[in-house]
């Protein structure tokens, strides 16, 4: 019995001798705001049209990383997370909490012996590259590492301090995992295998990159995933894709430019296509480009301005998308509105569609005229590059607006969007930050022939507001 008594202290003293000669490092943060949302959806209803969206909400996340570090070449990282939850549900309810710590982060990096090659094995954030002042990539991106994916990447330095590669591959779908349903095997897999080859010489930094996708006709797509990589075609009976295994090809270039200190050049080229082997219908295939100059020579402020355009629909569907197809889009400029790009806070932004759009965003950033106080002000004005008559079609064949396309969400020729962010950011201590949001947009041009397939949405289209207050603390 005594020893039963001692086995706790045992434990923890074999724990702390075997953590001896390990670093072990934690860092983190968290993030507690309350925020006033009107009309996320130009309408004050879901996506859909059949709920009514609650426009007072307070929410809370807290993230922890913790590296395990056994000497330069290797090393282990664990990531926790109890993501953005409102107050009164979930994990913040009262009587009845659902418990909903998740894993995020869960990889081991490792250097070969005697070697420079790099192993990164394990659930981590994965980024394809896109030009910094963009925020992260239009394509598959992991929002500045906050999202994670199953994944092996190896890197490899070619020319010391000027090329590398990186190799790598991530599974981010495996719908019916060990065991298929049933005794016939199925493709149940989204799986994605990519190479980028940052070239860094004085003056600029080139970052070439190629990814190629098998996508699983049977891999169990969301209905984010089903908007970001398909066409409106695959809804055409016989919906989906008729290949069992079904091939996605991205390039792309990124490019920074530094040459011209104080001015920062940044642009990308990006081509991609899914399902060019299946039926006509359900080819997508599109490209996508950015531009964008900041200015840094200024102590009390730092301005940018960015312009993008990308493909739009055509007028058919039996031809298939001419938007480029996208994995895990996180594209945006200066804390945009319109974008979930680099915002302090989560769930403040309405998430429009950056594919089948173009537009120019003008931002002034680290504003700073009182000690401890940041300001940022962002202006952002879009229109579509598609056709009214095939995203009409789409709409029409995928049910409605929300189920494939979304009101102010995506747009046509002809219809806009014009959006301005103010955020303040004062710090109370050095860590711990609080922080006020304000947003507005508005949407013209808003089509009924093209929206109101099920209901009269554009009748109810009503500009957008945002205000949020709250506090960020890092550790």
């Amino acid at each position: 019995m005594r020893t039963l008594a001692c086995l706790p202290l045992i434990m923890t003293v074999l724990a702390t001798t075997a953590l001896a000669a390990v670093e072990v490092k934690t860092v983190g943060d968290v993030r507690i705001y309350g925020i006033f949302f009107q009309n996320r959806n130009f309408t004050g209803w879901n996506a859909t049209g059949t709920a009514t969206e609650d426009t007072l909400q307070i929410y809370q996340r807290f993230r922890v990383r913790t590296d395990f570090t056994a000497n330069e070449a290797l090393k282990c990282r664990l990531g926790f997370m109890v993501n953005d939850t409102p107050w009164g549900n979930g994990t913040y309810t009262a009587d009845a909490p659902t418990v909903s710590v998740q894993v995020y982060q869960a990889y081991l990096q490792f250097f070969w012996p005697d070697t420079n090659l790099e192993f990164t094995i394990g659930l981590q954030p994965v980024s394809l590259p896109q030009a910094p002042l963009f925020y992260d990539s239009v394509i598959m991106a992991s929002k500045k590492e906050t999202k994670s994916t199953a994944a092996l990447i190896v890197t490899a330095p070619v020319i010391e301090d000027t090329l590398e590669l990186n190799l790598g591959f991530t599974r981010r779908l495996d719908a019916n995992s060990q065991f298929d349903t049933d005794t016939t095997q199925v493709d149940d897999e989204l799986d994605l295998y990519f190479l980028t080859a940052p070239l860094t010489l004085p003056g600029f930094t080139l970052t070439p990159w190629g990814m190629a996708g098998v996508v699983g006709a049977n891999a169990g797509l969301s209905s984010s995933q089903t908007s970001n990589l398909m066409s409106g075609g695959s809804f055409i009976f016989p919906r989906g894709y008729q290949n069992s295994q079904n091939l996605a090809l991205w390039g792309g270039a990124s490019l920074v430019v530094d040459a011209l200190d104080p001015f920062l050049i940044q642009a990308d080229a990006i081509y991609g296509q899914a399902g060019a082997t299946d039926a006509g219908r359900n080819l997508r295939r599109g490209t996508f480009f950015d531009l964008g100059v900041q200015y840094t020579g200024l102590s009390f402020m730092t301005p940018g301005l960015g312009v993008w355009w990308a493909s739009g629909e055509d007028g058919s569907l039996t031809n298939g998308s001419e938007r480029i197809p996208i994995i895990s889009p996180n594209f945006g400029m200066g804390n945009s509105f319109l974008f979930p790009c680099n915002q302090d806070f989560s769930n403040d932004n309405l998430g429009v569609d950056p594919s089948g759009s173009m537009g120019a965003t003008l931002a002034l950033e680290n504003i700073s005229f009182v000690e401890k106080m940041t300001h940022l002000v962002n202006l952002t004005v879009m229109t579509g590059t598609s056709s009214a008559k095939g995203v009409a079609l789409a709409v029409g064949a995928s049910g409605g607006n929300g189920q494939y396309m979304t009101l102010g969400k995506n747009l046509v020729q002809g219809e806009w969007l014009t959006a301005i962010e103010f955020e303040t950011k004062y710090m109370v201590y050095q860590n711990l930050a609080l922080i006020l949001e304000t947003g507005w947009a508005t949407l013209s041009g808003a089509r009924s022939d093209v929206w109101n397939t099920s209901r009269g949405f554009t009748g109810m289209v009503n500009d957008a507001w945002k205000a949020s207050l709250g506090l960020k603390y890092t550790f």
